[in-house]
């Protein structure tokens, strides 16, 4: 099964043009915490959207946060 995360804050598409037509913000208000979507989840959404119901998904999702996995180098470890 494949869960979909809709984390709103870190949607590339977010602003008033995307989120007004999406349907997460729609049904939901776009919740803090975001929203997790099963497979059947998914599914019934995108029939409803695809009807014309509600709006579909918009989520572009951004890139993620990297971490380090080596500190900075500085002029002196290239000597």
């Amino acid at each position: 099964m494949d869960v979909l995360h809709v984390d709103c804050a870190s949607c590339v598409a977010r602003g008033p043009a995307a989120c007004g037509d999406c349907v997460i913000s729609v049904l939901l208000g776009s919740p803090p915490q975001g929203v997790d979507l099963d497979d059947d989840e998914q599914a019934a959404l995108s029939a409803l959207a695809d009807q014309g119901l509600v709006p579909p998904l918009r989520l572009v999702p951004g890139a993620r946060r990297g971490r380090a996995s080596q500190s900075p180098l500085s002029w002196q470890d290239y000597a």
